[in-house]
Protein backbone atom coordinates (compact mmCIF):
# COMPACT_ATOMS: atom_id res chain seq x y z
CA UNK A 1 0.00 0.00 0.00
CA UNK A 2 1.36 3.74 -0.83
CA UNK A 3 2.59 5.45 1.65
CA UNK A 4 1.60 8.69 1.19
CA UNK A 5 3.66 12.21 2.95
CA UNK A 6 0.60 14.69 1.29
CA UNK A 7 -2.93 14.36 0.49
CA UNK A 8 -4.69 17.65 -0.80
CA UNK A 9 -8.68 16.69 -1.10
CA UNK A 10 -11.04 18.26 -3.29
CA UNK A 11 -9.20 21.52 -3.11
CA UNK A 12 -10.77 24.55 -4.45
CA UNK A 13 -10.16 28.44 -4.79
CA UNK A 14 -12.19 30.87 -5.94
CA UNK A 15 -10.85 34.45 -7.10
CA UNK A 16 -13.39 37.36 -7.94
CA UNK A 17 -14.93 35.95 -10.82
CA UNK A 18 -12.53 33.42 -11.38
CA UNK A 19 -12.34 29.74 -9.89
CA UNK A 20 -8.79 28.91 -9.86
CA UNK A 21 -9.25 25.35 -8.69
CA UNK A 22 -11.75 23.15 -8.88
CA UNK A 23 -12.42 19.84 -6.82
CA UNK A 24 -8.58 19.15 -7.09
CA UNK A 25 -7.16 15.69 -5.91
CA UNK A 26 -3.49 15.60 -5.52
CA UNK A 27 -1.64 12.51 -3.66
CA UNK A 28 2.56 12.49 -3.29
CA UNK A 29 4.42 9.30 -1.84
CA UNK A 30 7.05 9.61 0.29
CA UNK A 31 10.43 9.80 -1.19
CA UNK A 32 9.53 10.43 -4.74
CA UNK A 33 9.72 13.23 -7.51
CA UNK A 34 6.31 13.97 -8.10
CA UNK A 35 6.06 16.46 -11.24
CA UNK A 36 3.12 19.02 -11.29
CA UNK A 37 2.31 20.12 -14.93
CA UNK A 38 -0.35 22.16 -16.88
CA UNK A 39 -0.26 25.07 -18.88
CA UNK A 40 -0.03 28.59 -17.70
CA UNK A 41 -3.19 29.40 -15.63
CA UNK A 42 -4.05 25.51 -15.18
CA UNK A 43 -3.78 26.65 -11.28
CA UNK A 44 -0.24 24.89 -10.29
CA UNK A 45 0.88 27.38 -8.70
CA UNK A 46 -2.21 28.40 -6.88
CA UNK A 47 -2.46 24.84 -5.70
CA UNK A 48 1.24 25.20 -4.15
CA UNK A 49 0.52 28.63 -2.66
CA UNK A 50 -2.53 26.50 -0.96
CA UNK A 51 -0.53 23.97 0.17
CA UNK A 52 2.18 26.63 1.45
CA UNK A 53 0.24 28.37 3.73
CA UNK A 54 0.47 31.89 1.55
CA UNK A 55 -3.60 30.99 0.75
CA UNK A 56 -4.48 30.72 4.37
CA UNK A 57 -7.01 28.25 5.81
CA UNK A 58 -9.94 29.41 5.45
CA UNK A 59 -9.75 31.24 2.16
CA UNK A 60 -10.47 27.51 -0.22
CA UNK A 61 -12.45 24.51 0.66
CA UNK A 62 -10.98 21.16 1.14
CA UNK A 63 -8.89 19.53 2.99
CA UNK A 64 -4.92 18.73 3.65
CA UNK A 65 -3.41 16.13 4.82
CA UNK A 66 0.61 16.04 5.62
CA UNK A 67 1.77 13.23 7.23
CA UNK A 68 -1.07 11.43 8.20
CA UNK A 69 -2.38 14.70 10.07
CA UNK A 70 -5.35 17.24 8.80
CA UNK A 71 -3.25 20.71 8.57
CA UNK A 72 -4.86 24.41 8.71
CA UNK A 73 -2.33 26.39 8.36
CA UNK A 74 -2.35 30.08 8.73
CA UNK A 75 1.19 31.36 6.56
CA UNK A 76 4.04 30.28 5.67
CA UNK A 77 5.79 29.78 8.73
CA UNK A 78 3.24 27.17 9.77
CA UNK A 79 4.00 24.50 6.92
CA UNK A 80 7.64 25.60 7.44
CA UNK A 81 7.87 24.49 10.65
CA UNK A 82 6.06 21.01 9.46
CA UNK A 83 9.16 20.41 6.84
CA UNK A 84 7.23 21.75 3.80
CA UNK A 85 9.58 24.39 2.00
CA UNK A 86 8.53 25.87 -1.55
CA UNK A 87 10.94 27.98 -3.69
CA UNK A 88 9.53 30.32 -6.22
CA UNK A 89 10.64 31.02 -9.65
CA UNK A 90 11.14 34.68 -9.01
CA UNK A 91 14.35 33.53 -6.30
CA UNK A 92 13.57 35.57 -2.84
CA UNK A 93 17.39 36.32 -2.27
CA UNK A 94 19.12 39.58 -1.10
CA UNK A 95 21.77 40.16 -3.77
CA UNK A 96 23.74 42.43 -1.09
CA UNK A 97 23.85 39.41 1.45
CA UNK A 98 26.33 36.55 1.68
CA UNK A 99 25.12 32.87 0.90
CA UNK A 100 25.67 32.32 4.11
CA UNK A 101 23.38 35.31 5.53
CA UNK A 102 21.03 34.16 2.90
CA UNK A 103 20.99 30.79 4.12
CA UNK A 104 19.47 31.37 8.12
CA UNK A 105 17.89 34.67 6.74
CA UNK A 106 14.31 34.55 9.56
CA UNK A 107 15.96 31.53 10.85
CA UNK A 108 19.41 32.96 12.40
CA UNK A 109 22.08 31.28 14.50
CA UNK A 110 21.81 33.83 17.21
CA UNK A 111 21.92 33.30 20.96
CA UNK A 112 20.23 36.09 23.50
CA UNK A 113 19.69 38.03 20.16
CA UNK A 114 23.55 37.49 19.03
CA UNK A 115 24.43 36.69 16.08
CA UNK A 116 26.94 33.28 15.81
CA UNK A 117 28.84 33.91 12.94
CA UNK A 118 30.84 30.90 13.04
CA UNK A 119 27.73 28.75 14.18
CA UNK A 120 26.05 30.54 10.47
CA UNK A 121 29.33 30.22 8.32
CA UNK A 122 30.37 26.37 9.38
CA UNK A 123 26.90 25.19 8.98
CA UNK A 124 26.45 27.29 5.48
CA UNK A 125 29.58 25.56 4.43
CA UNK A 126 28.39 21.96 5.59
CA UNK A 127 25.20 22.32 3.42
CA UNK A 128 26.73 24.06 0.52
CA UNK A 129 28.59 21.01 0.50
CA UNK A 130 25.82 19.08 0.80
CA UNK A 131 24.03 20.94 -2.45
CA UNK A 132 27.38 20.65 -4.61
CA UNK A 133 28.38 24.32 -4.56
CA UNK A 134 31.89 25.09 -3.89
CA UNK A 135 32.06 28.75 -3.18
CA UNK A 136 32.43 30.38 0.31
CA UNK A 137 29.81 31.07 2.28
CA UNK A 138 31.04 34.44 2.44
CA UNK A 139 30.72 35.13 -1.25
CA UNK A 140 27.69 38.11 -1.55
CA UNK A 141 25.04 36.57 -3.91
CA UNK A 142 24.97 39.42 -6.31
CA UNK A 143 28.68 37.90 -7.36
CA UNK A 144 27.09 33.95 -8.35
CA UNK A 145 24.60 33.04 -11.23
CA UNK A 146 21.52 31.88 -11.40
CA UNK A 147 22.09 28.25 -11.17
CA UNK A 148 23.79 28.69 -7.96
CA UNK A 149 21.23 30.67 -6.69
CA UNK A 150 18.74 28.61 -7.38
CA UNK A 151 21.48 25.91 -5.04
CA UNK A 152 21.84 28.38 -2.33
CA UNK A 153 18.16 28.37 -2.26
CA UNK A 154 17.82 24.42 -1.97
CA UNK A 155 20.60 24.54 0.69
CA UNK A 156 18.29 27.50 2.48
CA UNK A 157 15.60 24.77 2.47
CA UNK A 158 17.67 22.33 3.62
CA UNK A 159 18.28 24.50 6.62
CA UNK A 160 14.58 23.94 7.99
CA UNK A 161 14.93 20.31 8.02
CA UNK A 162 12.63 20.25 4.82
CA UNK A 163 10.49 16.72 4.81
CA UNK A 164 8.61 18.08 1.06
CA UNK A 165 10.76 20.58 -1.09
CA UNK A 166 8.97 22.36 -3.74
CA UNK A 167 9.78 23.98 -7.12
CA UNK A 168 8.58 26.24 -9.07
CA UNK A 169 10.52 26.34 -12.76
CA UNK A 170 13.58 25.79 -11.13
CA UNK A 171 15.17 25.63 -14.38
CA UNK A 172 13.37 28.49 -16.58
CA UNK A 173 16.44 30.08 -16.26
CA UNK A 174 19.33 28.06 -16.14
CA UNK A 175 21.22 26.40 -19.75
CA UNK A 176 21.31 22.70 -20.06
CA UNK A 177 24.40 21.85 -17.73
CA UNK A 178 22.96 23.88 -14.61
CA UNK A 179 19.69 22.21 -15.43
CA UNK A 180 21.19 18.64 -15.68
CA UNK A 181 23.39 19.31 -12.16
CA UNK A 182 19.89 20.34 -10.33
CA UNK A 183 18.10 17.43 -11.38
CA UNK A 184 20.64 15.02 -10.33
CA UNK A 185 20.56 17.02 -6.60
CA UNK A 186 17.09 16.35 -6.80
CA UNK A 187 18.08 12.58 -7.25
CA UNK A 188 20.49 12.52 -4.58
CA UNK A 189 17.69 13.89 -1.96
CA UNK A 190 15.15 11.46 -3.30
CA UNK A 191 17.78 8.56 -2.03
CA UNK A 192 18.42 11.00 1.71
CA UNK A 193 14.32 10.09 1.79
CA UNK A 194 13.47 14.42 0.88
CA UNK A 195 10.12 14.21 -1.09
CA UNK A 196 10.03 16.75 -3.85
CA UNK A 197 7.16 18.31 -5.97
CA UNK A 198 8.59 19.32 -9.59
CA UNK A 199 6.49 22.38 -11.71
CA UNK A 200 7.87 22.53 -14.57
CA UNK A 201 6.91 23.33 -18.17
CA UNK A 202 10.64 21.56 -19.82
CA UNK A 203 8.46 18.25 -20.52
CA UNK A 204 11.80 16.04 -21.47
CA UNK A 205 13.19 16.75 -17.81
CA UNK A 206 9.65 15.56 -16.57
CA UNK A 207 9.62 12.73 -18.60
CA UNK A 208 12.99 12.00 -17.15
CA UNK A 209 12.79 12.79 -13.66
CA UNK A 210 9.95 11.93 -11.91
CA UNK A 211 8.24 9.04 -10.67
CA UNK A 212 4.85 10.46 -10.59
CA UNK A 213 3.12 13.15 -13.07
CA UNK A 214 -0.22 15.07 -12.16
CA UNK A 215 -1.61 17.20 -14.90
CA UNK A 216 -3.68 20.06 -14.68
CA UNK A 217 -6.05 21.66 -16.95
CA UNK A 218 -8.37 24.79 -16.42
CA UNK A 219 -8.55 24.34 -12.45
CA UNK A 220 -9.20 20.54 -12.43
CA UNK A 221 -7.22 17.03 -12.30
CA UNK A 222 -7.27 15.40 -15.60
CA UNK A 223 -4.60 12.30 -14.62
CA UNK A 224 -2.24 11.37 -12.48
CA UNK A 225 0.77 9.23 -14.24
CA UNK A 226 2.74 6.63 -12.06
CA UNK A 227 6.11 6.36 -13.97
CA UNK A 228 7.60 3.52 -12.86
CA UNK A 229 4.39 1.85 -13.99
CA UNK A 230 3.72 3.16 -17.70
CA UNK A 231 5.96 5.36 -19.87
CA UNK A 232 4.62 9.11 -19.94
CA UNK A 233 5.62 10.85 -23.27
CA UNK A 234 5.37 14.06 -24.00
CA UNK A 235 2.95 13.95 -26.49
CA UNK A 236 0.75 12.30 -24.34
CA UNK A 237 1.33 15.12 -21.01
CA UNK A 238 0.77 17.95 -24.03
CA UNK A 239 -2.40 15.94 -24.61
CA UNK A 240 -3.45 15.77 -21.02
CA UNK A 241 -2.69 19.85 -20.55
CA UNK A 242 -4.08 20.88 -23.59
CA UNK A 243 -7.11 18.93 -24.12
CA UNK A 244 -5.93 18.06 -27.66
CA UNK A 245 -2.58 16.56 -29.85
CA UNK A 246 -0.70 18.61 -30.62
CA UNK A 247 0.66 17.47 -33.87
CA UNK A 248 3.88 20.05 -33.98
CA UNK A 249 5.91 21.99 -31.69
CA UNK A 250 6.16 24.99 -34.22
CA UNK A 251 3.47 26.44 -36.98
CA UNK A 252 4.34 26.00 -40.42
CA UNK A 253 5.87 28.16 -42.48
CA UNK A 254 6.81 29.63 -45.53
CA UNK A 255 9.40 31.99 -45.27
CA UNK A 256 9.82 35.10 -47.91
CA UNK A 257 12.69 36.86 -47.49
CA UNK A 258 13.43 40.33 -48.74
CA UNK A 259 16.60 42.61 -48.34
CA UNK A 260 18.88 43.41 -45.35
CA UNK A 261 16.97 45.75 -43.24
CA UNK A 262 18.97 45.77 -40.17
CA UNK A 263 22.99 45.53 -39.68
CA UNK A 264 25.05 45.16 -36.89
CA UNK A 265 29.14 46.30 -37.69
CA UNK A 266 32.06 45.70 -35.27
CA UNK A 267 30.52 46.18 -31.94
CA UNK A 268 32.25 46.23 -29.19
CA UNK A 269 30.60 46.60 -25.36
CA UNK A 270 32.08 46.66 -22.26
CA UNK A 271 31.23 45.43 -18.86
CA UNK A 272 29.62 48.12 -16.76
CA UNK A 273 31.39 47.85 -13.29
CA UNK A 274 34.28 46.21 -14.99
CA UNK A 275 37.13 46.69 -17.28
CA UNK A 276 35.55 43.57 -19.17
CA UNK A 277 34.58 43.32 -23.17
CA UNK A 278 31.79 41.32 -22.73
CA UNK A 279 30.89 41.50 -26.83
CA UNK A 280 33.84 41.35 -29.26
CA UNK A 281 33.77 42.89 -32.89
CA UNK A 282 30.01 41.34 -33.29
CA UNK A 283 28.83 41.73 -36.95
CA UNK A 284 25.31 40.33 -38.04
CA UNK A 285 22.13 41.07 -39.83
CA UNK A 286 18.79 40.23 -39.98
CA UNK A 287 16.73 40.78 -43.93
CA UNK A 288 13.29 41.57 -43.91
CA UNK A 289 10.64 38.82 -43.42
CA UNK A 290 13.48 36.43 -41.96
CA UNK A 291 13.72 34.99 -38.42
CA UNK A 292 17.37 34.97 -37.07
CA UNK A 293 18.09 33.08 -34.24
CA UNK A 294 21.00 33.68 -31.49
CA UNK A 295 22.23 30.65 -29.69
CA UNK A 296 24.85 30.47 -26.71
CA UNK A 297 25.59 29.01 -23.78
CA UNK A 298 25.06 30.90 -20.18
CA UNK A 299 27.52 34.16 -20.27
CA UNK A 300 28.03 34.45 -24.19
CA UNK A 301 26.88 37.74 -24.29
CA UNK A 302 23.46 37.26 -26.11
CA UNK A 303 21.20 39.20 -23.76
CA UNK A 304 24.18 42.14 -23.30
CA UNK A 305 24.62 42.10 -27.27
CA UNK A 306 20.40 42.93 -27.15
CA UNK A 307 20.43 45.40 -24.88
CA UNK A 308 23.28 47.21 -25.94
CA UNK A 309 22.06 47.85 -29.52
CA UNK A 310 18.61 48.60 -28.10
CA UNK A 311 19.19 52.25 -27.14
CA UNK A 312 22.89 51.30 -24.62
CA UNK A 313 20.68 49.64 -21.98
CA UNK A 314 23.43 47.58 -21.00
CA UNK A 315 27.57 48.18 -21.35
CA UNK A 316 30.00 51.04 -21.51
CA UNK A 317 32.55 52.00 -24.01
CA UNK A 318 29.76 50.67 -26.95
CA UNK A 319 31.38 51.22 -30.27
CA UNK A 320 30.53 50.13 -33.68
CA UNK A 321 28.07 50.87 -36.32
CA UNK A 322 24.07 50.07 -36.98
CA UNK A 323 22.40 50.39 -40.09
CA UNK A 324 18.69 50.32 -41.54
CA UNK A 325 17.59 49.97 -44.80
CA UNK A 326 21.48 50.33 -45.89
CA UNK A 327 21.53 53.77 -43.91
CA UNK A 328 23.76 54.46 -40.45
CA UNK A 329 21.63 55.13 -37.71
CA UNK A 330 21.60 56.39 -34.07
CA UNK A 331 20.09 54.67 -30.81
CA UNK A 332 21.87 55.61 -27.89
CA UNK A 333 18.74 55.70 -26.05
CA UNK A 334 15.88 53.56 -26.04
CA UNK A 335 13.40 56.48 -27.11
CA UNK A 336 15.98 56.79 -30.77
CA UNK A 337 15.54 53.26 -30.65
CA UNK A 338 11.99 52.78 -31.43
CA UNK A 339 11.83 56.29 -33.62
CA UNK A 340 14.07 54.02 -35.67
CA UNK A 341 11.79 51.14 -35.13
CA UNK A 342 13.64 48.95 -32.99
CA UNK A 343 11.47 46.86 -30.54
CA UNK A 344 13.18 44.52 -27.88
CA UNK A 345 10.88 42.45 -25.74
CA UNK A 346 13.26 41.34 -22.43
CA UNK A 347 13.98 37.86 -21.13
CA UNK A 348 12.29 39.28 -17.68
CA UNK A 349 9.14 40.65 -18.26
CA UNK A 350 8.36 41.27 -14.52
CA UNK A 351 10.92 43.53 -14.44
CA UNK A 352 11.92 45.34 -17.72
CA UNK A 353 8.36 44.62 -19.63
CA UNK A 354 5.49 45.13 -17.70
CA UNK A 355 4.16 47.56 -14.98
CA UNK A 356 2.46 44.62 -13.14
CA UNK A 357 -0.12 47.20 -10.66
CA UNK A 358 -1.18 48.78 -14.04
CA UNK A 359 -3.66 47.20 -16.51
CA UNK A 360 -3.83 45.49 -19.92
CA UNK A 361 -4.87 47.96 -21.37
CA UNK A 362 -2.35 50.53 -20.26
CA UNK A 363 0.52 47.98 -20.57
CA UNK A 364 -0.26 47.29 -23.98
CA UNK A 365 -0.15 51.53 -25.03
CA UNK A 366 1.98 52.88 -22.72
CA UNK A 367 4.81 52.15 -25.38
CA UNK A 368 3.37 54.56 -27.98
CA UNK A 369 1.31 57.01 -26.00
CA UNK A 370 1.14 59.24 -29.14
CA UNK A 371 -0.45 56.61 -31.14
CA UNK A 372 -3.79 56.99 -29.28
CA UNK A 373 -3.78 61.07 -27.91
CA UNK A 374 -4.06 64.68 -29.62
CA UNK A 375 -2.34 67.88 -28.16
CA UNK A 376 -1.09 65.33 -25.60
CA UNK A 377 -4.70 64.23 -24.45
CA UNK A 378 -5.36 60.28 -24.48
CA UNK A 379 -8.28 59.03 -26.41
CA UNK A 380 -9.53 56.46 -24.28
CA UNK A 381 -12.18 55.18 -26.75
CA UNK A 382 -9.16 54.71 -29.32
CA UNK A 383 -7.04 53.09 -26.60
CA UNK A 384 -9.90 50.47 -25.66
CA UNK A 385 -10.19 50.34 -29.49
CA UNK A 386 -6.02 49.26 -30.13
CA UNK A 387 -6.15 47.62 -26.80
CA UNK A 388 -8.66 44.74 -27.25
CA UNK A 389 -7.68 44.44 -30.89
CA UNK A 390 -3.99 43.44 -29.99
CA UNK A 391 -5.81 41.24 -27.10
CA UNK A 392 -8.14 39.38 -29.60
CA UNK A 393 -5.20 39.19 -32.14
CA UNK A 394 -2.62 37.19 -29.71
CA UNK A 395 -5.40 35.64 -27.91
CA UNK A 396 -4.46 37.21 -24.48
CA UNK A 397 -6.85 35.37 -21.99
CA UNK A 398 -8.16 37.88 -19.47
CA UNK A 399 -11.86 39.00 -17.95
CA UNK A 400 -11.36 42.43 -19.50
CA UNK A 401 -8.76 45.09 -20.13
CA UNK A 402 -9.12 46.57 -16.49
CA UNK A 403 -7.25 42.97 -15.08
CA UNK A 404 -3.83 44.07 -13.52
CA UNK A 405 -1.12 42.46 -15.39
CA UNK A 406 0.80 41.06 -12.11
CA UNK A 407 -2.94 38.73 -11.70
CA UNK A 408 -2.21 36.97 -15.18
CA UNK A 409 -0.34 33.98 -15.91
CA UNK A 410 3.18 33.61 -17.18
CA UNK A 411 2.04 32.93 -20.88
CA UNK A 412 -0.24 35.86 -20.90
CA UNK A 413 1.95 37.95 -19.11
CA UNK A 414 4.13 37.54 -22.47
CA UNK A 415 1.51 38.11 -24.97
CA UNK A 416 0.63 41.43 -23.41
CA UNK A 417 4.89 42.39 -23.74
CA UNK A 418 4.82 41.34 -27.62
CA UNK A 419 1.45 43.52 -27.79
CA UNK A 420 2.75 46.51 -26.09
CA UNK A 421 6.08 46.21 -28.65
CA UNK A 422 3.86 45.50 -31.64
CA UNK A 423 1.95 48.26 -30.59
CA UNK A 424 5.12 50.88 -31.57
CA UNK A 425 4.76 49.44 -35.08
CA UNK A 426 8.43 48.49 -35.15
CA UNK A 427 10.59 47.07 -38.50
CA UNK A 428 12.94 45.34 -36.18
CA UNK A 429 11.80 43.12 -33.36
CA UNK A 430 14.18 41.63 -30.96
CA UNK A 431 12.96 38.90 -28.90
CA UNK A 432 15.20 37.44 -25.56
CA UNK A 433 13.75 34.59 -24.14
CA UNK A 434 10.20 34.34 -25.59
CA UNK A 435 8.75 31.75 -23.85
CA UNK A 436 10.67 31.47 -20.61
CA UNK A 437 8.79 29.89 -17.76
CA UNK A 438 5.67 29.57 -20.49
CA UNK A 439 3.73 26.31 -21.28
CA UNK A 440 3.89 24.52 -24.59
CA UNK A 441 0.25 25.37 -25.43
CA UNK A 442 1.31 29.21 -24.94
CA UNK A 443 4.69 28.55 -26.50
CA UNK A 444 3.02 27.99 -29.68
CA UNK A 445 0.82 30.58 -30.05
CA UNK A 446 3.56 32.57 -29.55
CA UNK A 447 5.65 31.05 -32.28
CA UNK A 448 3.08 31.59 -34.70
CA UNK A 449 2.54 35.31 -34.01
CA UNK A 450 6.48 35.56 -34.38
CA UNK A 451 5.94 34.02 -38.17
CA UNK A 452 2.72 36.02 -38.68
CA UNK A 453 5.19 39.33 -37.86
CA UNK A 454 7.93 37.62 -40.01
CA UNK A 455 5.63 37.11 -42.94
CA UNK A 456 4.29 41.09 -42.15
CA UNK A 457 7.86 42.11 -43.03
CA UNK A 458 9.14 42.50 -40.08
CA UNK A 459 13.38 41.78 -39.11
CA UNK A 460 13.24 39.00 -36.15
CA UNK A 461 16.00 38.55 -33.95
CA UNK A 462 15.15 35.39 -31.50
CA UNK A 463 17.92 34.57 -28.38
CA UNK A 464 16.85 31.30 -26.69
CA UNK A 465 18.55 29.01 -24.25
CA UNK A 466 16.28 26.31 -25.61
CA UNK A 467 18.25 25.05 -29.20
CA UNK A 468 15.35 23.31 -30.24
CA UNK A 469 13.55 26.95 -30.18
CA UNK A 470 16.00 28.24 -31.77
CA UNK A 471 16.66 25.70 -34.40
CA UNK A 472 12.75 25.16 -34.75
CA UNK A 473 11.79 28.73 -35.11
CA UNK A 474 15.08 30.35 -37.25
CA UNK A 475 15.80 30.91 -40.96
CA UNK A 476 19.03 31.60 -40.33
CA UNK A 477 21.14 31.17 -37.16
CA UNK A 478 23.74 33.00 -35.39
CA UNK A 479 26.21 31.37 -32.41
CA UNK A 480 28.51 33.23 -29.83
CA UNK A 481 30.83 32.13 -26.73
CA UNK A 482 32.32 34.22 -24.47
CA UNK A 483 31.63 37.89 -26.40
CA UNK A 484 32.19 36.64 -29.94
CA UNK A 485 29.89 35.65 -32.93
CA UNK A 486 31.51 32.23 -33.88
CA UNK A 487 29.55 30.84 -36.27
CA UNK A 488 26.57 31.55 -38.48
CA UNK A 489 24.34 28.60 -40.20
CA UNK A 490 21.81 28.03 -42.34
CA UNK A 491 18.35 27.02 -40.89
CA UNK A 492 17.96 23.93 -42.57
CA UNK A 493 22.01 23.20 -42.46
CA UNK A 494 21.61 23.90 -38.25
CA UNK A 495 21.36 20.90 -35.75
CA UNK A 496 22.04 20.69 -32.20
CA UNK A 497 26.14 19.32 -32.85
CA UNK A 498 27.45 21.53 -35.13
CA UNK A 499 25.29 24.58 -33.06
CA UNK A 500 26.60 23.30 -29.49
CA UNK A 501 30.42 22.62 -31.22
CA UNK A 502 29.94 26.86 -32.03
CA UNK A 503 28.78 27.44 -28.43
CA UNK A 504 31.21 25.76 -27.07
CA UNK A 505 34.52 27.61 -29.11
CA UNK A 506 35.34 24.15 -30.76
CA UNK A 507 33.59 25.11 -34.46
CA UNK A 508 33.13 21.87 -36.61
CA UNK A 509 30.69 23.28 -38.91
CA UNK A 510 30.68 25.31 -42.28
CA UNK A 511 31.65 29.26 -40.96
CA UNK A 512 29.93 31.62 -42.98
CA UNK A 513 30.58 35.45 -42.81
CA UNK A 514 31.59 35.61 -38.60
CA UNK A 515 34.49 38.42 -39.09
Amino acid sequence: MADYILEMRNITKTFPGVKALDNVNLKVEKGEIHSLVGENGAGKSTLMKVLSGVYPHGSYDGAIYFDGNECHFKDIKQSEELGIVIIHQELALSPFLSIAENIFLGNERKKYNIMKWQDTFSEAKKLLERVGLKDSPETPVMNIGVGKQQLVEIAKALSKNVKLLILDEPTAALNETDSANLLKLLGELKNEGITSILISHKLNEVSSISDSITILRDGQTIETIDTKEEKASEDRIIKGMVGRELKSRFPDRNAKIGDVVFEVKNWNVYHPQQDRKVIDNANFNIKSGEIVGIAGLMGAGRTELAMSIFGKTYGKKITGELYKNGKKIKADTVSEAIKQGIAYVSEDRKTYGLNLIDDIKRNITLSNLNRISKNSIIDERKEVKEAQFLREKLNIKTPSLQQLAGNLSGGNQQKIVLSKWIFTEPDILILDEPTRGIDVGAKYEIYTQINELAAEGLAVLVISSELPEVLGLADRIYVMNEGKITGELEGEDADQEHVMRYMTGTGGAKRANVN
